[in-house]
């Protein structure tokens, strides 16, 4: 692990003559993370002083990075690729502590108290917990590869076996935690991602072996499939990317979630989970994201489109304007009140922070070969 000085800091950061520092009685709720995929490193930003703060290294294969915060937002958990699994001190800028928990895995939970990390892992399969204090082990659940691993309520893990079909449930507050405490099985063939309601409630898996999604309402325990047509089953067009379901975005009691293989976004009605209508946009839609407020969507695309993003005016159902940034753009994240969104330009090796009113730049800073943007906020809202 590398703590990049303030002078190294000068050269990547664009638009600041050294690397910014944070008063001494400054909090952490506004502190975050900006994954270099190809680095094996993160950009440690303040979102609300629209700052780089510095830049940590040492962190293995971030292709398919995802990130969870504790409570108080002092410290980032990152969840690599490769399995490894470290703990970030966000204040310090250093690594608090790093195990190689698995071969490969595919991302992570924190519980609603903060005193666990969950893994979903492919090689090996199933699930692993460790203290979040220092990442001690707290035990397994062997099964096949695993995916959608997120929290739920009340104080709940919930994940999928892609290779078994099965959907199990965890208490993040039982011991052992490692012990399922409801089990679905049957849910459709190869489920390959999950995502949770921000309430907590319904867990969908999406599948990709077959068309449509499970659902569970994960209050009665009540498992259906919904979204018969959805899927890459019958689709027109090659997909270039299976959309996550973590690209899917709630509005109100509309749920937005991109087409596979369709230059649509559609929209869902959460009181039934039928489908209302398709927005035509522009290519295949990766993440469908809303701002804060739910009065916009904002959606950027596989290629050969990854370069545009649209702005989708929920109130009409119609794209509002189109954005050409000349680069990839492979993630976005909002501010929590939604005035700001972060932009990660792959090929540019930048992030740009855009006014969501005027959408035009405000900020723009230098970060290699940047993906995935993880805000504090996210500490305190369910699935994230």
């Amino acid at each position: 692990m590398r703590l990049v000085t303030a002078a190294t800091a000068a050269a990547i950061a664009v638009g600041c003559s050294t690397i910014a520092t944070l008063p001494p009685d400054a909090g952490t709720a506004s502190l975050g993370v900006v994954i270099e995929r190809a680095d094996g490193a993160v950009t440690v930003i303040d979102f609300w002083r629209e700052q780089v703060l510095g830049r940590i290294d040492g962190l293995g294969d971030l292709s398919h990075a995802s990130v969870v915060f504790s409570p108080d937002a002092r410290y980032a958990y990152v969840f690599g690729r490769d399995g490894g699994l470290t703990k970030l001190d966000l204040v310090a800028r250093k690594i608090a502590a790093r195990t190689m928990q698995s071969g490969n895995s595919i991302g992570g939970a924190i519980s609603c108290d903060g005193h666990i990390i969950a893994v979903s892992n492919y090689k090996p399969g199933g699930v692993r917990f460790f203290r979040a204090s220092d990442l001690a082990p707290l035990g397994r659940h062997d099964a096949g590869r695993t995916v959608g691993l997120v929290d739920a309520a009340p104080c709940r893990f919930v994940a999928s076996d892609m290779d078994n079909g099965a959907i199990w449930e965890f208490d993040a507050l039982a011991n052992p935690v490692s012990r399922p405490v409801r089990i679905w099985d049957n849910v459709g063939r190869m489920p390959y991602d999950g995502l949770v309601t921000p309430d907590g409630n319904d867990y969908f898996a999406g599948l990709f072996g077959e068309n449509g999604v499970a659902h569970i309402d994960l209050r009665t325990g009540r498992m259906e499939k919904v979204l018969l047509d959805y899927g890459r089953g019958d689709v027109k067009l090659p997909v270039y990317k299976m959309p996550h379901l973590e690209g899917w975005a709630v509005a109100g009691s509309r749920l937005y979630l991109p087409g596979v293989g369709r230059h649509d976004v559609l929209v869902v009605d959460r009181n039934g989970w039928r489908q209302m209508a398709a927005i035509p946009v522009t290519g295949q839609p990766v993440f469908v994201m809303a701002r804060p407020d739910g009065r916009q969507l904002w959606v950027n695309f596989a290629p050969p489109d990854n370069h545009l993003v649209q702005v989708i005016d929920t109130a009409t159902n119609e794209v509002i304007d189109t954005l050409d940034f000349d680069s990839a753009v492979l993630h976005m994240e909002f501010a929590p009140r939604g005035q700001r969104v972060w932009l990660s330009l792959r090929d540019a090796d930048a992030v740009v922070v855009l006014d969501t009113r005027t959408r035009q730049q405000v900020q723009r800073f230098a970060v290699a070969h940047p993906s995935g943007i993880f805000f504090a906020d996210r500490a305190h809202r369910i699935g994230l």
